[in-house]
């Protein structure tokens, strides 16, 4: 059996994630997290707080999920948010047609890519036939289809929205509050984790590709021309990169570089990008991804959206597949400009300069009551015009009339009408629109992988044993307190350890169902990395019996010491230390 089949049975099985409504039949593309599923996915959501919150000093907000239908116009999202889908013309069944080119040809990785048109050529000519009933799909177009959930918000009449595709733009949005609250300085980073919806064509592989899943984003918001990331902090750190030029060799593989060499040697472009793949490493191996299932993948030239110079992919490897998890993305100045173009907000901060500066600015008063009556309906537009051209070309204004280009058409107006003159101004600074930097996790995928990187076998008591090697800060339950028998005061003692603990701030199971050994199983089963014991030498000189997960070895502590001993191990002493 797979990996991905071995989790799927486990996950189900043992309350991690499950296919949702299937009481109803099921809904594709929607999952419920389990009550272990949501106490790994809680723990995984706080260590990225950990790092990426706390640790690198940044604020988090959070945003409406449905938000107007001109957020998305602005954004790009309402034009460009498509994946392309083919229809079956004898089942009516519809599939994400890259998809289907990926799992055909093995030498295409990223067929999404190629376009609609490239993609249905590619179709056609590997005889790519429907998953569902074997029709042949080669002469069915390849369309594109918008991904966003719409709904109306209130009743009757109401405005048009949409279910966020991404929670970034629930930041960008509120980007002229934010500001004052960051004393209009930049840098300033706002993180934000929290549900986001895309209508995928062929939900599949579980947590994967979903409709509905956690995202985990921090907009870097930084000036440009003079904000640098603090990469001594990070140089050093040893990044596995899977390059553009690498992909593109028949023979090219992961190559690993530090974070000075990779900026150094120009295999990432973008100082900023570096910086955050470096960060970000500490978060992945704390979570528990198995490093050497892990790569940073660049983007190639035709995936990279047009105001993106450099991005990467963190990638996992699961089931003989990668999978992206992450994106560290140089967003440049796009959306805050294109909200600041659609919105009646500023977009921008002031950028103090050093010292006042006086310059020179060519400006123009229009005469309207010439304007008006001479040229009717296009005045306004004319009189725009004539401030634009101001800016860009004093020149203009140097003979009697001035010559404006408006939709095709040319119209002389009389400089004495423009009233044109240069004047001295002095400034004490600029406003600018800052630029965004933006890792972005993709916290159900993580989950998923941490799952399947974890989930070990090994052999103990010559009996086949499956566990989860889950970090302590991870697992769901961090102790389960298991009596030895549950009479003879054993199991009233246990309970109140496990108060105890629960007291001192870990997460506690108490299970005194079944023989030891059974129980010992379905607590590694499920990642717990410490078990209590209390038996009968408990009463007679107040030690229990403590069992780690992974080799279980076990010693024997003072019950009164517990919680103190929980704290080393978690902190990561071994029971050789204690």
């Amino acid at each position: 059996m797979s990996e991905t089949r071995e989790l799927a049975e486990l996950a189900k099985r043992r309350g991690f994630f499950f296919p949702s409504n299937e009481a109803y039949g099921g809904t594709a593309g929607f999952y419920t997290y389990g009550p272990e599923g949501a106490a790994l996915k809680r723990n995984l959501e706080d260590v990225w707080r950990d790092l990426f919150v706390r640790e690198l000093d940044n604020v988090e907000l959070e945003a409406p999920t449905i938000m107007p239908e001109a957020v998305f116009e602005a954004s790009g999202h309402l034009d460009g948010f498509d994946d392309m889908i083919v229809e079956c013309a004898e089942c009516g069944a519809t599939h994400r047609a890259d998809h289907l080119v990926e799992d055909a040809v093995p030498d295409i990785e990223d067929a999404e890519a190629l376009g609609p048109e490239r993609v249905g050529e590619l179709i056609a000519e590997h005889g790519i036939v429907c998953p569902a009933c074997d029709a042949d799909l080669a002469d069915e177009p390849v369309e594109e289809f918008n991904l966003m959930f719409g709904t109306n918000i209130g009743p009757g009449s109401a405005a048009r929205g949409y279910l966020r595709p991404e929670t970034a733009q629930g930041i960008f949005v509120e980007f002229p509050r934010l500001k004052e609250y960051a004393r209009n300085s930049l840098p300033f980073g706002v993180a934000q984790i929290g549900r986001a919806y895309r209508n995928e064509i062929s939900p599949r592989r579980a947590l994967v590709r979903v409709r509905e899943f956690t995202q985990a984003e921090l907009e870097h918001f930084i000036d440009p021309e003079s904000d640098e990331p603090p990469i001594d902090r990070v140089a050093d750190v040893e990044l596995p990169l899977y390059a553009a030029p690498a992909q593109h060799d028949d023979d090219g593989t992961t190559e690993t570089h530090t974070v000075r060499d990779a900026l150094n040697e120009g295999i990432i472009g973008n100082d900023w990008v570096a910086y955050y793949l470096g960060c970000a490493i500490d978060f992945y191996e704390r979570i528990g991804i198995d490093m050497d299932r892990f790569r940073y993948r660049q983007h190639l030239a035709g995936e990279r959206a047009h105001y993106a110079a450099d991005c990467w992919d963190a990638e996992t490897e699961l089931g003989g597949n990668w999978i992206e998890v992450t994106g560290f993305a140089y967003r440049s100045d796009y959306d805050l400009s294109k909200h600041g173009e659609y919105a009646d907000e500023s977009f921008t901060i002031f950028r103090q300069y050093d010292e006042p500066k006086t310059t020179e600015r060519a400006i123009v008063d229009p005469d309207m009551s010439y304007l008006g009556p001479e040229f009717g309906g296009d005045a306004a537009a004319i009189a725009k015009e004539l401030e634009a051209l101001a800016g860009r070309d004093r020149s203009a204004f140097e003979g009697e009339t001035v010559d404006i280009e408006l939709d095709g058409d040319t119209y002389s107006i009389p400089v004495e009408k423009a009233d044109f003159a240069v004047e001295e101004q002095t400034e004490a600074g600029e406003h600018i629109t800052p630029h965004v930097v933006e890792p972005s996790f993709g916290v159900d995928r993580l989950v998923y992988s941490v799952l399947i990187h974890a989930h070990e076998s090994d052999t103990v008591d010559d009996e086949e044993r499956a566990f989860l090697d889950l970090p302590a800060e991870m697992a769901p339950t961090t102790v389960a307190v298991v009596p030895l028998m549950a009479k003879d005061g054993l199991d009233e003692r246990a309970q109140s350890i496990a108060e105890e603990l629960r007291a001192a701030g870990y997460e506690v199971a108490y299970d005194d169902t079944g023989n030891i050994g059974r129980r010992y199983r379905r607590q590694d089963e499920v990642g717990t990395p410490y078990c209590v014991t209390v038996d009968y030498e408990t009463q007679q000189d107040g030690t229990v019996t403590v069992r780690e997960r992974d080799s279980t070895e076990q010693t024997r502590v003072g019950a009164d010491d517990l919680a103190a001993v929980i704290r080393r191990l978690v902190d990561g002493d071994s029971l050789s230390d204690l």
